[in-house]
């Protein structure tokens, strides 16, 4: 009999993870995965099974509907894996409100429910839905799931979750709800396995890529983050601004006259890292670019990351462990010097040649506070749930 399959996709703005995975007794095993790059020209696919590593340019044209670019997907994937043996399709999506607590089977009255919540992610949401529906016209009947990032962060309290603003409005939906859920969650489990007791105490966790926020974990349960109402919140990204003064906003509209549609633009796909630097939005780039405006573009990056660091230690009263992790945070061992060596005065002293080397601990032993890099792995739990759900 064949080993039943899953597939899972994380979708991001520009991006699609897709993961590949054997069901067995001890649970979902990744046995692949691939990368839909809707920035290359032509679009790419980039799958590595083991070893072996394929980049295979795309024919078909990115549309609305993406039927075509996912039946190409698949002719590829057959060559390399037995489709017939997919059970289930498991999806990462954004946001879930306050409509979804916990991973779903997708129905007619869960995705209409998704769709209720486009204008709260809308970069994300429309992107998740075209790949769920894409899906369920090519593979009818294939039972598919939701994992969504906020549903972590639904143990935070209400004073955590609420603006300052009338409080009518947090009953009509404008709170807090915290995002890269599933990256969190996974880190907790790491930590749990990690540190047993304590699942590393008061940890915040870091999850920096093109899209970066901060956790604070109690005992691997979210108190409070970075991110708030919208992908946009919290510390810059790489074309996203971060928190930002709203009369700012106000002051680009009434006084400039742009656009609220021209201000959504720059406040998404034209700030953050790209902005301050005005020469790219990869940090990779940035470290080896020795201008005055990549040097000041890092600074702040990682500025208001040792800030959001030091307030979410506030949160949990305390702080035990540090967490870097997701590509910047895997990856790069001058911003995590430069995020630690801001935050001294908590205690916390790096270990520079494990930092160097991307080890697991890179903190010294006479550090007050612990600091681990962590690879996350958002696909797993996808798969995880994927797998729970329909068993």
């Amino acid at each position: 009999m064949n080993q039943k399959l899953l597939l899972t996709f994380n979708a991001g703005s520009s991006t699609v993870k897709i993961g590949i995975f054997a069901c067995e007794q001890a649970g979902a095993r990744r046995i692949g995965k691939g990368v839909i790059d809707f920035r290359a020209e032509p679009l790419t696919f980039h799958l590595v099974e083991g070893p072996a590593v394929f980049d295979v340019p795309l024919v078909a044209k990115t549309d609305d509907l993406l039927h075509d670019v996912l039946e190409e997907v698949f002719d590829w994937l057959s060559a390399h894996y037995d489709l017939d043996a997919v059970s289930a399709v498991g999806h990462r999506v954004v946001h879930g409100g306050d409509l979804f607590s916990d991973a779903v089977r997708l129905d007619d009255t869960s995705l209409a429910a998704i769709e209720s919540l486009v204008t709260l992610a809308p970069l994300h949401q429309p992107q998740n839905l075209r790949l769920i529906r894409a899906i369920a016209e090519l593979k009818p009947g294939l039972p598919q799931t939701a994992s969504f990032d906020t549903s972590f962060h639904r143990t935070q309290s209400d004073v955590v979750r609420r603006f300052a603003i009338p409080r009518e409005w947090f009953d009509k939906g404008v709170k807090r709800y915290g995002f890269h859920g599933l990256s969190y969650a996974y880190v907790a489990g790491a930590l749990k396995r990690l540190e047993p007791e304590t699942a590393g105490g008061r940890a915040v966790v870091a999850h920096l890529g093109s899209g970066a926020s901060l956790c604070a974990l109690e005992n691997g349960v979210s108190r409070d983050t970075s991110m708030g109402f919208s992908t946009i919140d919290g510390v810059p990204m790489a074309t996203r601004s971060g928190a930002i003064d709203p009369g700012v906003l106000f002051h680009l509209v009434d006084t400039h006259g742009l656009s609220v549609k021209q201000v959504e633009e720059m406040i998404y796909k034209q700030s953050g890292l790209l902005g301050l630097s005005g020469i790219s939005a990869d940090s990779r780039m940035l470290l080896e670019t020795p201008s005055k405006e990549a040097c000041e573009a890092l600074d702040v990056f990682t500025f208001r990351i040792a800030g959001e660091v030091a307030r979410l230690a506030a949160s949990l009263g305390g702080l035990d462990t540090l967490v870097f992790t997701a590509g910047i945070g895997e990856n790069q061992p001058t911003i995590r010097r430069s995020v630690v060596e801001r935050l001294r005065f908590l205690g916390l002293l790096l270990d520079s040649e494990a930092n160097d080397r991307n080890e697991a601990v890179i903190s010294r032993e006479e550090s007050r506070v612990k600091i681990r890099v962590i690879a996350t792995d958002e696909e797993q739990v996808i798969a995880d749930d994927c797998l729970g759900l329909l068993g």
